[in-house]
Parts: structure tokens; C-alpha cells; sequence
């Protein structure tokens, strides 16, 4: 049996923006490696485990997507195009659906395709590990072993056990520094990287008994869809589905829920931090920069205009197609308050 991989790419990365916009999130672009983020998670679940994966996607980005898979020589075996997004719950359920008419028990592997994982060798193997578990009924998350007490991610604790598999004895979300620090010590914590492996046929009946209202709403998109090859494009019915990410809806209430350990060097590449922090920098830890006089500890990503910078610490200077951004390069929120600002004023149009 090989494991069907999911490629969820519906985000949009709005904390890069201006990097990473509506018409072409940060999945599709290679920030800093040779390959684009979705080609890198796509031939990260090729070889003998992995069959053709299902993508999906905003229906908006499918020639994006096409265009970026055809480019390593993959054929997905379909894209699931989504009428908006849902966030991961309903997406998932839509996929358990779209699998489970014709084989219930195929197994899935949920990934988002915007993150990095160095070792792909370690991250096949933790795969594997998961393979009996969730054989067996198990809904299987993968524990990424941190490395920081991060605050901006969420954290799986472990039940005690032996085992591959040790079942999840809860899920926090983003902690303050202090349990963050003490997470970090605690050998039973993991960060949670959204990576999911489980049956179709279970976990489409788990979501019909924990959250019915999107199993309704996701069966009733996939028996509606439409489309013409590998392109599918799910019902209106998709709509009616309650905003909810996998996580919260799903594996936080279910009682199947299971995690194996996964040291598989991981980022979610989510913030200017992160690619600061990955990135090779110079003697004064600045990187792209044209030009600095006594500037520290700068990111700058420009899509052609020189970028001199002087007497600055710890900016990040995205200029991208007409739009230049300044801002604190470990500031996070300041990028969410950024595109809330943009919305607010009409200025979609820069979105």
C-alpha cells in the first residue's frame, strides 16, 4: 500500500507580504533554496512509500500549481480546487471524501506546502513509523522536536509510553515564553507542524461524529464536483463549512489521536525571522543587502532595485513588484496588523 500525499496549499502567507500576495503565496516562491517551497514538499513524499499526490488549492493558483510540478516532472494525481478557502478542516474532509468512494482504506499524508524540512531521509523514516499506527485506527500528528522555545507555533504533549507511536495526551496552542522554555526541557512536548497521516474512510468517519457540519458540507462539495482531467473542482457546498483548521477541529476532540517523533529539521518559513535565521549573512549578520554602512543584523529581499542600507539594526527591506516594505524583522503581529491596515484603507488591490 502507498501513502496518497496531500500537498495543502490554500495559505497565503500574509506575514511576507509583500513577498507573498494572493495571486502567488509563499509556496511559490524558493525563498532562498533552488526550488520553490511546494516543489521542495512535493518531491520531499516521492519513492517507493508515496504514490501520485493530490494538491489543494485555491482555484486561482492551478495553473500555478501545474506549472511548478510539471517543472520537476511530477503529475499529481488530482488538484482539488477549492471555491474559497475553508481553512485545513473542511479541506482535509474534502480529500478524505474525494478518497474514500474508491478506497476507504488508503492511507494519507497531510502536509502543508510551504514549510522546509532539511532531512528528508529522517522525515521518510517518521513516515514510516506512523505506517502501523495509523493502519491500525490510528489518527497519527507528527512531533517536530524543537529546537527554541518558540511561541509562535503550537505544541504537542505525549502521553508517557514506549513505542513509535505514543498517544497525544493534549495539544497547546501558543504558548507565553516562560511554558515555551519549559516545553523545550520536557521531552514529552513536540512541536505540532501540522503533518497528518490516517486512514480516509476513519477519519472522514471521525469528522461526520466530532464536527458534522463540515463532513456535510465536504461530501456534499466532492459529490458535486466538477471538472475535467486531474482538475477537480469541489461544489458551492464547500462554502457552507465552518472555518476551522484541522487541529482545533479534529485532532484536539478526537480520542484516536497518536504522535510520532520526527527530528526532521523543520520550518515553517513563516516569518522574516525565519529566513533572516536560515540564511547565509554577512560579517555583520545582514544578508541581501547592495550596500551597508555600519547596518546590523538586516534582511533584505528586492526584486531588482539596489537596497543600500546605513546605521539600521534588524529591518526587513522587502521591495516587490512596485511595493517596498520596512519593518521590524522579528516582529510578527507588526506584519499582521501591516495587511490589516492595507484592508482596512480599500487597499486590497496591494494584497
Amino acid at each position: 500500500m502507498k501513502i496518497t500525499p496531500v500537498l495543502m496549499s490554500g495559505g497565503a502567507g500574509t506575514r511576507l507580504w509583500p513577498l507573498s500576495r494572493q495571486a502567488r503565496p509563499k509556496q511559490f516562491h524558493p525563498l532562498g533554496g533552488e526550488r520553490t517551497l511546494i516543489q521542495d514538499t512535493a518531491l520531499r513524499v516521492t519513492g517507493d512509500l508515496f504514490g501520485p499526490p493530490i494538491v489543494v488549492a485555491n482555484a486561482a493558483h492551478e495553473s500555478l500549481v501545474r506549472g511548478q510540478l510539471a517543472a520537476i516532472g511530477l503529475t499529481p494525481r488530482a488538484i482539488l480546487l477549492e471555491p474559497a478557502g475553508r481553512n485545513t478542516g473542511p479541506a482535509a474532509a474534502a480529500v478524505a471524501a474525494f478518497v474514500a468512494r474508491e478506497d476507504p482504506e488508503a492511507l494519507l499524508l497531510l502536509l502543508h506546502a510551504d514549510n522546509r524540512v532539511r532531512d528528508v531521509a529522517e522525515f521518510r523514516r517518521a513516515v514510516a513509523a506512523g505506517i502501523p499506527a495509523a493502519a491500525a485506527g490510528a489518527l497519527v500528528v507528527f512531533g517536530i522536536h524543537p529546537t527554541g522555545p518558540e511561541t509562535g507555533y503550537g505544541y504537542i504533549r505525549a502521553a508517557a509510553g514506549d513505542g513509535a507511536a505514543r498517544q497525544v495526551d493534549a495539544f497547546v496552542e501558543k504558548p507565553d515564553l516562560a511554558s515555551a522554555q519549559a516545553y523545550v526541557a520536557d521531552p514529552a512536548y513536540s512541536w505540532n507542524a501540522g503533518v497528518f497521516l490516517f486512514s480516509a474512510g476513519l477519519f472522514l468517519a471521525e469528522v461526520r461524529s466530532l464536527v458534522p457540519a463540515i463532513a456535510e458540507a465536504a461530501e456534499a462539495a466532492v459529490e458535486a464536483a466538477q471538472g475535467s482531467g486531474d482538475a477537480v473542482i469541489l461544489g458551492d457546498a464547500f462554502l457552507a463549512a465552518p472555518s476551522e483548521a484541522i487541529d482545533t477541529a479534529i485532532f484536539e476532540k478526537t480520542n484516536r489521536a497518536v504522535v510520532v517523533d520526527a527530528d526532521i529539521g523543520w520550518s515553517d518559513v513563516g516569518t522574516w525571522q525565519a529566513l533572516w535565521s536560515d540564511a547565509p549573512q554577512d560579517a555583520a549578520g545582514n544578508v541581501g543587502a547592495t550596500v551597508t554602512a555600519g547596518a546590523t543584523g538586516c534582511l533584505v529581499i528586492s526584486d531588482g532595485t539596489p537596497v543600500v542600507l546605513a546605521g539600521v539594526a534588524d529591518l526587513a527591506v522587502i521591495v516587490e513588484n512596485g511595493v517596498v516594505l520596512v519593518a521590524r524583522r522579528d516582529d510578527p503581529e507588526a506584519m499582521r496588523a501591516a495587511v490589516a491596515a492595507l484592508r482596512a484603507s480599500g487597499r486590497e488591490d496591494l494584497l
